[in-house]
């Protein structure tokens, strides 16, 4: 049985094109229905965000199979006006899509090293994939264990520790700063994408009041309800200054907001309370003499950068403890994947001993009619134990044998032995597979995965 990926991300696509090719609502539902009526798939979920469209699938094929995902996502693009979707698209099979969702899950993939958000994303795509009944047992594995590997990363190493955005960075340092945002008011100036993130931060962070000043008064108030914050007049901002623990300026604007004079007017009616000002707008909202005023602290683009130049560092270093993760993972996950492939073998041999067990104790049982109720249980029982215990060690070598490096041979020297499932019809598929037309062969992922039981 094969795992198969195919999908494109923001190393591979465009916005535009990413964009156009994400699923959601219904759209999800639906292409997760046209999935399941490809011929030879028989798992499927469907991963879409912002920056990444991904398909993975089961089957007993791999070209025909990726062949069709590759085809499916095509189509979808020329519907849309795009053209030359294929050039966008990655394809991983075996081992090497097992490795690419523990390396999306972790954060390791995504535009932001280590962020968080990718693992409730694919957690949601994968309940979603399951309650339309796109997900069997290979699927189910494969996905929790990428939820488990996720969480791993996050608890065992910093992979998502420090800032790595500037937004980010300046409500940490705010955190840093006080130690607990609850309770403390924040004014933002501007009402743009960058304050618009950092609005989300701070709330994330436990702010208890946001106050959004914009020079369009209805762009501030938008704002401000997405957060049940207060959007009011530019006009009013110099009253709002005077009531803050926290102002973070995102303007835009092309010359300063923010001045001495504003400044010194509302540290006195503040008395001396300290205000933590954060300018993250290029070029600067405030006037750098304002860091000269007594309990005015200052923080420009360039401050807030360089604590995320060495963020990233660190995140960097963690990389790698999360990479060891990943591998650790990637042989487990293989590992049990294997044992799968045997499964149908360990139960032919079962079901056979089986079926001579019962015909053995039939034609005993016959010969013997004195025996009562009770003791022709006793003599059952004990011949249900008796295969159990001779087939314990031949099973558990079946599953050995499955990781071994010859475990082919041994397998079918099992299947020989016992007279079970020809070796031939065990792998009829991959036969199959390798006769395919040379036009295919360009899918095949290095090192001869395609020719492996994954």
């Amino acid at each position: 049985m094969h795992i198969i990926l195919v999908g494109l991300n923001h190393r591979t696509a465009p916005v535009e094109v990413r964009e156009r090719l994400s699923f959601s609502g219904q759209g999800l539902l639906d292409a997760l229905g046209q999935l399941r009526q490809v011929p030879e798939l028989e798992e499927a979920v469907v991963l879409s965000t912002c920056n990444r469209t991904e398909l993975y699938a089961v089957s007993p094929q791999f070209h025909p199979v990726a062949n069709a995902l590759k085809g499916f996502l095509d189509t979808r693009g020329r519907e849309l006006g795009l053209s030359g979707v294929s050039e966008h698209l990655y394809v991983h099979h075996g081992q090497e899509a097992v490795s690419h969702l523990f390396t999306v899950v972790t954060g390791l993939d995504s535009m932001i090293l280590g962020e968080t958000q990718i693992l409730g994303q694919i957690k949601e795509a994968y309940v979603t994939s399951a309650d339309q009944g796109a997900v069997g047992k290979t699927l189910h594995a494969l996905f929790s264990q990428a939820l488990t590997v996720g969480k791993r990363a996050h608890t065992e190493t910093g992979i998502s520790h420090n800032a790595v955005s500037v937004p980010y960075a300046a409500v940490e340092l705010a955190r840093k700063v006080f130690s607990n945002l609850g309770g403390r008011k924040v004014l933002i100036l501007g009402a743009g994408e960058m304050a618009d993130l950092t609005a989300r931060h701070l709330v994330q962070a436990g702010v208890s009041q946001i106050t959004v000043a914009n020079r369009t008064y209805e762009k501030a108030v938008a704002m401000a309800q997405q957060y049940a914050g207060l959007g009011v007049r530019w006009d009013d901002m110099e009253h709002w200054l005077e009531q803050a623990d926290v102002v973070i300026s995102s303007t835009g604007a092309p010359n300063l907001v923010l001045t001495r004079e504003h400044l010194t007017r509302a540290m006195s009616v503040r008395r001396g309370r300290p205000i933590f000002l954060f300018d993250i707008a290029v070029p600067r909202d405030i006037d750098p003499e304002c860091s000269r005023l007594e309990n005015v602290f200052l923080y420009d683009i360039d401050d807030l950068e360089a604590a995320v130049a060495a963020n990233l560092r660190e995140r960097k270093r963690e990389a790698r403890r999360v990479e060891r993760i990943i591998e650790e993972e990637v042989a487990r996950f293989d590992s049990w994947l294997k044992t799968q492939d045997v499964v149908p073998l360990i139960r032919s041999l079962r079901d056979k001993a089986d079926a001579v067990r019962k015909a053995e104790l039939e034609r005993a049982l016959a010969r013997l009619p004195e025996l009562g109720e009770r003791e022709r249980s006793v003599i059952e029982a004990m011949t249900v134990t008796l295969v159990n215990k001779l087939l314990n060690d031949p099973t558990l070598r079946i599953k050995e044998f499955a990781s071994a490096s010859q475990g082919e041979l041994y397998l079918e020297a099992v299947t020989q032995l016992f007279n079970l499932e020809s070796g031939q019809d065990r792998n009829a598929s991959e036969d199959k597979t390798e006769a395919m037309s040379p036009a295919l062969e360009g899918l095949a992922p290095q090192g001869g995965a395609a020719h492996g039981r994954r």
